[in-house]
């Protein structure tokens, strides 16, 4: 069973059956609440676990016993998408204790890291566009929906074709700075910037605006990295263009005196720029995972499942500069073998085979109760309780389903 609230949901569910809301927010949850019980649904599954809509379907789980999965973009990309129980980071039920992930690597089978699903760059912005598009010129078909999205669509997606047309020299600057900083043998850092619309920084992180961000990397930089060392921010391939990140970066360094320690770059690959850094920094985007894989340290200031003791810096930022905790390389593999047992479904959303792949398992994983696996023992992930430090919205300790452990997803 399906609901729809939306233009986009209803047009690329066609010609398939479905329920549709056209009530306001505010009336969700007595709707969805009624739905549940009238039609007794076991089990709810979303896409985007911290969309207001979907946030009030895990509390109508959580109230009902009853089972939210959560599906979202693959923290083991470009071929996987990520499923668990509730959501993803502070949410996450993934262990963050080193043995369980070792202990888990040695129970499943290798992973595959071949990338069966490909898909182009292009299927994934066309497929954005044209569905927030449809919410915007069909809204009256649904008058009551909220997108809660960060940026207007009609002012979002028009700012792209600048950056784009810009995108080649973009490449070659960055590109030529690599080369510079490598031929030189210039010690840097790596920053890569994620979309200031991202709900993994709006959500599972400290940080209002990526500028807070900006300002306390860049403030501990001038105090305690080597004057010989830059700092290099990326920004996000598929920004947009409207927050001016070269004009952030640029006054924040300024401010702290390392106006010529700082470079702001808007392309460039990044796993090139990852094997040729002396350490990355990051929110928490799955760029973290990158660098770990490719043994660059890792320093991560918001909350996620990879910021894990062996892996990450857990020391203070400052301290990163000069001494960064180096990755574990073996706890690295089995990190990534234990995410695709249990958390990490082979497929993608924009190609046919893709699309049918997960969809198998993340049925079978259903049905066989196989999401993240129930354990006997309940408790708190320890990111959760960082994740309170920080400030961040989360679930109640009372109201928390995580386990303590998670189970083969094979």
């Amino acid at each position: 069973m399906r609901i729809i609230f939306c233009p986009g949901d209803w047009l690329y569910w066609l010609p398939r059956k479905a329920t549709h809301y056209r009530g306001s927010y505010r009336l969700w949850q007595a709707f969805l609440d009624d739905f549940i019980v009238r039609n007794g649904v076991t089990d709810i599954v979303y896409y985007a676990d911290q969309f207001p809509y979907h946030r009030v379907a895990q509390q109508i789980a959580r109230a009902r016993g009853i089972n939210a999965v959560s599906v979202e973009f693959g923290y083991l990309r470009p071929d996987w998408i990520t499923l668990e129980r509730d959501g993803m980071s502070a949410a996450s039920c993934f262990p963050e204790d080193p043995d369980r992930i070792r202990q888990l690597a040695k129970q499943l089978p290798a992973a595959d890291f071949v990338v069966r699903f490909p898909y182009t760059f292009f299927m994934e912005a066309s497929n954005d566009v044209m569905f927030n598009l449809l919410n915007v010129f069909l809204r009256p078909l649904y008058p009551g929906f909220f997108s809660d999205r960060y940026y207007h669509p009609l002012i979002d997606y028009p700012c792209y074709a600048p950056r784009f047309a810009a995108a080649p020299r973009q490449r070659r600057i960055a590109d030529t700075l690599l080369r510079e900083l490598t031929a030189e043998q210039t010690p840097f850092f790596l920053v890569p910037l994620q979309m200031q619309s991202d709900y993994q920084l709006r959500a599972n992180s400290p940080f209002r605006h990526q500028s807070e961000f900006i300002e306390q990397v860049t403030r501990s930089f001038s105090r305690s990295a080597d004057p010989a060392a830059r700092l290099v921010f990326k920004v996000h391939p598929l920004d947009n263009g409207l927050e001016k990140w070269h004009r952030i970066v640029g006054n924040c360094a300024r401010r702290h005196g390392i106006a010529k320690q700082v470079i702001t770059i808007d392309g460039g690959n990044l796993h090139a720029f990852l094997k040729a850094a002396k350490g990355c920094v990051i929110i928490n985007s799955t760029a973290g995972i990158h660098a770990l894989r490719l043994g660059c340290p890792l320093a991560v200031l918001g909350i996620a499942v990879f910021d894990i003791a062996g892996l990450s810096h857990r020391r203070p930022l400052d301290e990163f500069w000069q001494t960064p905790d180096q990755p574990d390389p073996q706890l690295c593999k089995d990190l990534c073998r234990a995410l695709a047992g249990t958390i990490q479904v082979k497929g993608n959303f924009y190609t046919r085979a893709g699309q049918q792949a997960a969809a198998n398992e993340i049925a079978k994983r259903i049905l066989e109760g196989r999401i993240n696996a129930p354990a006997d023992d309940i408790v708190l992930p320890p990111r959760l309780e960082r994740a309170r430090a920080l400030g961040l919205s989360v679930v109640d300790p009372g109201e928390a389903t995580c386990r303590a452990s998670v189970a083969p997803g094979r």
